[in-house]
């Protein structure tokens, strides 16, 4: 079975890429080939889970796509300098802020993939995120319920035994609207 869907991959891979001139020589990153399909499809689900996990407050789930301690810069969004820290601070920090008061949306494309190796990569993509807090609507709290951000996402991974595991994650917001309040506030 295994064969046959690894056959039935290929020849898709190799329809589109045929019907589709050019793609390769216009996408950043490393190409995807028959070979790195499965890592490079294993690394999108895993970044867009980190997003999904924090949506729905499922700090266990978010938190086992790390290892144990990663580098971070979100100096962009908070000022500060890069740090390398446990996976634990990052995930109660945003549990902190992420109560069930506040909602948040995120969403991610335009993944970028490249392998430094064979037991390392690194993926780019851009960002989307709101936070929504009702209270921000109030008039004191600035009169708007939402905060947005947009921005390129970095995450460089590592292969473990478990499988590939975020190593470091970064955000370079380019834009932002909204209520400084709602995104500032931890939520009650």
């Amino acid at each position: 079975m295994v064969s046959t869907f690894k056959t039935a991959l290929t020849g898709t891979v190799l329809a589109i890429a045929t019907s589709l001139p050019g793609v390769a020589e216009t996408t950043a990153g490393t190409p995807v080939t028959v070979e790195n399909l499965v890592d490079h499809a294993e690394m999108i689900r895993i970044a867009d889970t980190i997003d999904a996990a924090v949506d729905a407050k499922d700090w266990a789930l978010a938190r086992s796509l790390f290892v144990d301690e990663i580098q971070v810069d979100f100096t962009s969004l908070v000022g500060g300098a890069p740090a390398t820290i446990p996976a634990d601070a990052l995930i109660e920090g945003w549990s902190a802020n992420l109560t069930d008061e506040k909602a948040s949306f995120h969403l991610r494309g335009n993944h970028r993939i490249t392998f430094e190796n064979a037991g390392t990569a690194t993926m780019v993509s851009h960002g989307y995120a709101w936070n929504r807090m009702e209270r921000g609507a109030l008039t004191e709290n600035g009169g708007n319920a939402l905060w947005e951000v947009w921005g390129t996402y970095e995450h460089s991974f590592v292969r473990t035994e478990e499988g590939w595991r975020v190593d470091g994650m970064s955000f370079f917001a380019t834009a932002e609207r909204g209520n400084d309040f709602v995104r500032n506030t931890p939520g009650r």
